[in-house]
């Protein structure tokens, strides 16, 4: 699918290169027919950079590529994400403003002095491109961007498909949703009915239709972006009053230059709202300079001393503010705040002045809750912290604005005060989940695709009493306060929510339990392998400040050995009930480190709960089994991720040999144990959550990899790792890699081709995925998807085929930020050294400390070794027939172990020959350990001698 949508790129339009093709299509909109379907976020963002790389192959000069959109859609984040991959240039329009009175119009875009740079670039000359200061509200110069740096070019804007610039751009996309879609929603559902959806995009929007709607349909790569705000990227902060801030704010981060701004911020309340201070129902509008910045509602979590907000701002027109006031929103609270900050790289420190409190306040801000609060000890700040915002400062002290006329009488009767005692924490607005099937869609799919009554509000947790069954609030309030963690338990959610929502959902309803049951609160999580069990736990975990313990420690080594990772009888249940009752009884308890390279356990970790700690996340495959479940307080089911894209994998790989097969056959294939022994689990969760996010085809999750088989020595390396952090270990591995007969190749076997799967140390992990490949760097997914041996087996059964096999030994240091592997591949003469980060600079920096410029290779193992055998030795799989039988013997072993039932193992079993690989990289392990601790120990004694001397020789002198 993704390689056809890349040819039909190219096919459906462009510039020159393209019109020398000898085709009838015209470089318009004829990719409608062709691709009908706007993809996701992740999607096209691969699929864009697929398209960059193959272009680049076939032409020479730059690639000209435009993304446009509306406001607040996205197109920016895009720009900067393929940005950050690729290395290209991203040529803002807004650059190009004439003047200042309204970003959206189109008359205020220089689009002749555009013309001319990207013409310029495309003949290969350097040009200058102007630069718009937006606090002095003009043009303060201009920056020379060099064509020969510049193999690709991408212009950002709202008019960036224009018809004055697509016949210079080699790719077009258009984005749209994000804060557009949201905004629309949000308006429709606080006005009702009473106006059409084309008369609000006229009113919030009103250059849309006219002016930016029509290019869009000329794009030949389409996104809906439904990612509008979300916790997984959030913002911790600390804020307090000081009198000593000056002081503070002096002393701290010396060196780092001070930035000042000055902010107007405005709550707008809907038409329809009552008297009653509903923030989370304002929008927040922030002016800084004449940039506008809105959000939808005051979204937050408040957790101890900490503020916790989403990355949920976009910046708008200013026509879009007065839209909303003209549809009857009102401008109830503004004031201004001017704030001077530091950063020191992690979190930064804010003085900030409040004109309408006459108050100074202190914050500080970061993306880490651990860093901020570190940083905030370091500082030595004494006072009580603020967790109420800036806006409900000011209502307590002025009180809320009145209408001009008075709201309605609700129907409903007010809540009692034992009501509001049980109710959850009032939930914090959210966008609504955007659909994304042309046969969801009311409107064209450059419209607000959300259907017309949805609410977009987060359902309210509330709790249920056991005995009896269905008895009401008054019953709930009266129930004994000795029985009330046990009689009283959360309603499950009807729905189920996407990641985001989820994310919210399950920190609120932690919240709701510690307010009203008090702590411990035991959650668990499961659902099937890949889904993001994992990933939400931490990210739940880095909210509310808890720890996070996986059901894999309590692995039994027995069932390790046969690699039984999906089977409930591969758990100590007997301890992990032991560590629950401590934990409930709010004792110490001792909770099992399992050494997933040995398989067994390596030791013990001692948990104890506190008010300070209340909360304990048990994350795992059965976590929500019926002997686990029933003592924990909240269960959460995730499906979706990894897990689904291996489905739809085999699913596209089966229909593209003309075998079509459901989802529904993939699954009890590829997954056994899922329908029979997790699914079933799963559909009594109080909250489930879709985990749509992709991260295998995500820009969030890029790993950047270089890699050289020039030699280095071990204390280089030691040179360019932090000390403090440094640690190493020794791995080997077996890759072998599956195909389904028939599938169509380039003639030679590819990555791409094939799905991978890793056996390394007694485990299964899959790479379904070929990486990029920019310059020198390979990025591929940051994914760790773990996989039973039931799995590989199901994979067999379909049809998939083994047609290589790599076995190599993997001396691997780290120090959290860097991680260097020296990988010996078999019958290779010369180790591989990769060095991996998710920084793309820093990897580049340990390469060029290490001197490997000019040594890199993109090229995969697999294609290494292919090239390394003489044609005369291969097989018809593409492997050295000496390499085959011991192959087959390894995939005998994995269908034999793979197709037992799901019971415990039995204790007596044949041998299988395959275990004396498996054996015989269990003793080359140990061989590599000892050499690497003797390693260890002579350079630590050369280095304390060099030291020792040193210091002799300053003594003498």
């Amino acid at each position: 699918m993704d390689d056809d949508v890349v040819k039909r790129v190219f096919q459906e339009g462009g510039r020159d290169y393209f019109q020398q093709q000898p085709s009838t299509s015209s470089s318009s909109s004829s990719i409608l027919q062709s691709l009908p379907l706007h993809v996701s976020f992740d999607h096209g963002y691969y699929l864009l950079v697929k398209s960059i790389q193959e272009l680049r192959e076939k032409k020479e000069g730059i690639v000209t590529v435009g993304i446009g959109g509306p406001s607040g859609s996205g197109k920016s984040s895009l720009a900067e994400k393929v940005a950050s991959v690729i290395g290209c240039t991203v040529v803002s329009m807004e650059n190009y403003r004439d003047g200042f009175d309204e970003g959206n119009d189109l008359g205020s875009i220089d689009f002749d002095m555009l013309v001319r740079n990207l013409e310029d670039l495309t003949k290969g000359e350097d040009t200058l491109i102007p630069v718009f200061d937006y606090q002095q509200k003009k043009r303060v110069g201009s920056k020379t961007i060099k064509s020969a740096s510049s193999g690709v070019v991408i212009v950002d804007g709202t008019y960036a498909l224009h018809a004055k610039l697509r016949s210079l751009l080699d790719i077009r996309v258009a984005v749209v949703g994000g804060v557009h879609f949201s905004l629309l929603s949000k308006v429709q559902y606080d006005i009702g009915d009473s106006c059409s959806l084309d008369y609000l995009i006229d009113s919030i929007f009103p250059m849309f239709r006219k002016h930016i709607e029509p290019d869009l349909h000329h794009a030949q790569i389409r996104i809906n972006n439904s990612f509008v705000s979300s916790f997984r990227e959030a913002i911790y902060k600390l804020k307090c009053r000081s009198e000593a801030a000056e002081e503070h704010f002096a002393s701290a981060f010396q060196g780092n230059e001070a930035q000042i701004d000055n902010f107007i911020e405005m709550y707008l309340r809907p038409p329809s709202a009552s008297e009653e201070a509903r923030i989370n129902d304002w929008i927040k509008v922030r002016q800084s300079g004449i940039r506008y910045y809105l959000s939808l509602g005051d979204q937050r979590i408040v957790d101890k001393n900490f503020i916790i907000r989403p990355k949920a701002e976009f910046e708008v027109g200013r026509m879009t503010l007065g839209g909303l006031l003209a549809l009857g929103y009102a401008v109830v609270v503004s004031y201004k705040r001017a704030s001077k900050s530091v950063d020191n790289g992690n979190v930064s420190l804010s003085l900030e002045t409040i004109d309408t409190l006459g108050e100074t306040f202190m914050v500080l801000r970061g993306t880490n809750r651990k860093t901020v609060g570190t940083e905030a000890l370091k500082m030595g700040i004494s006072e009580p912290w603020i967790t109420k915002s800036y806006l409900e400062l000011i209502l307590e002290r002025k009180g809320v604005p009145r209408l001009n006329t008075p709201p309605l009488l609700p129907n409903t009767s007010l809540t009692t005060s034992q009501d509001r005692m049980i109710a959850a924490p009032r939930p914090i607005r959210v966008p609504p989940n955007l659909v994304t099937r042309l046969e969801d869609l009311s409107q064209p799919w450059t419209r607000s695709p959300t259907k017309s009554k949805m609410e977009p509000i987060v359902a309210t947790w509330h709790f249920i009493s056991s005995d009896p069954p269905q008895a009401d609030s008054s019953t709930i309030a009266t129930t004994d306060p000795s029985s009330f963690r046990d009689t009283v338990k959360l309603a499950p959610m009807p729905d189920s929510y996407d990641l985001d929502r989820g994310l919210l959902l399950a920190v609120q309803a932690i919240q709701a339990l510690l307010e009203n049951k008090g702590f411990p609160v035991i959650v668990g999580i499961g659902g099937p392998s890949g889904s993001g069990k994992t990933s939400l736990a931490h990210k739940m975990a880095n909210i509310v400040g808890c720890e996070v313990v996986s059901l894999e420690s309590y692995y039994k080594s027995e069932q390790v050995k046969d690699f039984k990772y999906d089977d409930f009888s591969s758990l100590d249940l007997s301890l992990l009930s032991k560590n629950i009752d401590d934990i409930r009884n709010g004792q110490r308890t001792k909770v099992p480190i399992f050494d997933l390279e040995t398989g067994v356990q390596s030791g013990f970790k001692e948990l104890e709960v506190s008010e300070d700690c209340g909360v304990i996340i048990f994350e795992g495959v059965y976590a929500l089994h019926p002997d686990i479940r029933k003592s924990l307080d909240l269960w959460i089911a995730v499906v979706g991720g990894v897990h689904s894209h291996l489905i739809s994998r085999v699913q596209r790989d089966k229909s593209r040999v003309g075998c079509f097969m459901s989802q529904n056959e993939i699954m009890m294939t590829v997954f056994p144990m899922f329908q029979q022994f997790i699914e079933p689990h799963l559909v009594h969760a109080h909250l489930k959550i879709r985990n749509d996010f992709d991260p295998v085809l995500s820009p969030e999750s890029s790993l950047f990899v270089l890699k050289s088989n020039k030699q280095v020595a071990y204390q280089d390396i030691l040179k360019i790792l932090d000390p403090a952090k440094f640690c190493s270990s020794v791995q080997n591995f077996i890759d072998i890699y599956l195909k389904l007969p028939g599938l169509p190749t380039n003639g030679q076997l590819t990555e791409g081709d094939c799905i991978r799967v890793r056996i390394c140390e007694g485990r299964f992990a899959l790479l379904i995925r070929e990486p990029i490949r920019e310059g020198n760097f390979i990025i591929q997914p940051k994914v760790d998807f773990d996989i039973s041996i039931s799995t590989v087996a199901g994979l067999l059964n379909l049809g998939y085929q083994a047609v290589a096999y790599i076995e190599a030994s993997a001396f691997i240091y780290q120090d959290g930020k860097i991680l260097i592997e020296v990988d010996h591949l078999q019958d290779a003469p010369n180790p591989y050294l990769q060095i991996k980060g998710v920084d793309k600079d820093a990897v580049a920096a340990a390469g060029s400390m290490l001197k490997l410029d000019g040594s890199y290779t993109t090229k995969s193992y697999l294609q290494i070794v292919l090239e390394r055998l003489p044609a005369s030795g291969r097989g018809s799989g593409g492997i050295h027939t000496q390499q085959a039988a011991r192959l087959q013997e390894l995939v005998e072993f994995i269908q034999s172990q793979g197709s037992s039932s799901a019971s415990e193992s039995s204790p007596i079993r044949e041998v299988s020959p395959v275990e004396g690989v498996i054996e015989d990289m269990q003793s080359r392990i140990r061989r590599l350990e000892r050499w690497h601790t003797i390693n260890t120990v002579l350079w630590t004694f050369l280095m304390s001698a060099l030291v020792g001397y040193s210091l002799y020789q300053r003594k003498r002198q």
